[in-house]
């Protein structure tokens, strides 16, 4: 089936067919990268807990810190710039020849400007990348960075490690949730992103918060890290490409749109409730009436603003044409883009992903209805770094959901 006239492939969220053909190949980054980082974020040792994360502060927080210390506002602008600047990469107060003696001594002392050290990137046949990173605490998340042919590139972060919200489609939402991510952890992934692959894929552009985790069950160190993302000062991120994706958490839906300037993505993937109370078992809470009368309302006061759709379409499950006609009735009046997502299948997941074809036939009913839709095929499925794919293997703890009488197949 052909495509409509005027359709636009948006960027690949990250995988399409689960295929383990490709052998895993790590990235061997300019003068084995990887291992220096490492070593230059071990020397501060056990001392890190009792240090000043600086990556957790946004500039206003910076300055007051630095000028409680008797150090005038240009040395928190100077330090800053050593944090996010795009020609300039501070790894330790070493590498802060440009700031005052004294202040550097002090920073060596009392401010660790590492969050996260790199343990390995992979890269995929498709030119994307996952970094897996280690916390303090021994802990690993994983960051994706996707290229794109058009010359924008985008880093995928994660705001948890693991996830609380089990949908049953997603590998990292069956982790079962392990901790909130801070403020620096989050910015980190950015910032080594971009400096570590700008050279070889281009400018990076885009962060959209869709790795492991809720973002917004995170929302005070999501909101914080987005902030200090789009500061002109340092990464200068533009706020409607940062995007925050949800699986419809309400109250915090309304405060992330009250509070930020970044753009909002709505994973959906359902046109009824008794299909997303099954997948998305948030839907319990905030079922769909709830979660998009309240876009309704709060869209409202926000000009020129479109929430993003997300629909991962799974085989069998919410990809008839029976459902495209639901979504254009659900999402009426509410300003938005809609993204038509290629399943990624991982081990032990009964569901299958939609045929190319039944995509686009879906995809053009929704198109003949005005509405702006993309297809979103895949990117990184050889790596597992594909939507849906991150974590780490054998962590599966949440339990499966009984489906629907009428889906019993996928029991």
């Amino acid at each position: 089936m052909a495509l409509l006239r005027g359709t636009t492939f948006s960027l690949p969220r990250f995988g399409s067919y689960f295929n383990c053909r490709s052998p895993p190949f790590r990235l061997s980054l300019k003068a084995s990268l990887v291992d220096s980082l490492t070593r230059k974020e071990d020397k501060s040792g056990s001392d890190k807990a009792s240090k000043v994360l600086l990556k957790g502060m946004e500039y206003p927080e910076l300055e007051k810190w630095v000028q409680s210390h008797g150090y005038r506002p240009g040395q928190a602008l100077m330090l800053w710039k050593h944090l996010y600047g795009d020609k300039i990469w501070a790894h330790s107060s070493e590498d802060l020849s440009a700031l005052n003696k004294d202040f550097r001594k002090l920073l060596s002392e009392v401010a660790e400007l590492n969050a996260l050290s790199v343990k390995d990137v992979l890269t995929s046949s498709d030119g994307t990348r996952k970094i897996l990173f280690a916390l303090e605490d021994g802990l690993m998340i994983e960051t994706v960075v996707i290229p794109c042919d058009r010359g924008r590139t985008t880093v995928c972060v994660s705001s948890q490690v693991g996830c609380a919200m089990n949908c049953q489609f997603c590998y990292t939402g069956r982790m079962g949730l392990k901790k909130n991510l801070t403020t620096a952890e989050i910015v980190e992934q950015a910032v080594y992103a971009r400096r570590l692959f700008s050279s070889e894929v281009g400018s990076i552009t885009n962060v959209v918060f869709m790795g492991m985790g809720e973002p917004l069950q995170n929302i005070d160190n999501v909101i914080k890290a987005a902030a200090i993302m789009v500061d002109e000062r340092g990464l200068h991120f533009s706020p409607r490409k940062v995007t925050i994706s949800t699986s419809g958490l309400v109250p915090q839906l309304k405060r992330f749109l009250r509070e930020s300037s970044c753009a909002l993505a709505v994973s959906l993937n359902a046109t009824t409730d008794e299909v997303r109370n099954w997948i998305m078992p948030i839907n319990r809470k905030y079922n769909l009436v709830v979660l998009l009368e309240t876009l309704r309302e709060e869209l409202q006061f926000k000009h020129k603003y479109k929430v993003l759709f997300e629909y991962v379409m799974l085989e069998g499950v919410n990809d008839s044409i029976e459902d495209a006609k639901r979504l254009i009735e659900l999402v009426k009046g509410i300003p938005c883009k809609i993204n038509l997502i290629s399943f990624n299948p991982h081990p032990g997941s009964p569901f299958r992903p939609t045929s190319e074809e039944k995509m686009i036939e879906f995809h053009n009913v929704l198109a003949e209805a005005g509405l702006v839709v993309f297809l979103r095929f895949s990117r990184g499925d050889d790596q597992m770094a594909a939507c849906g794919q991150l974590g780490m293997p054998g962590e599966i703890q949440a339990p499966t959901i009984r489906p629907p009488p009428w889906f019993q197949m996928f029991a």
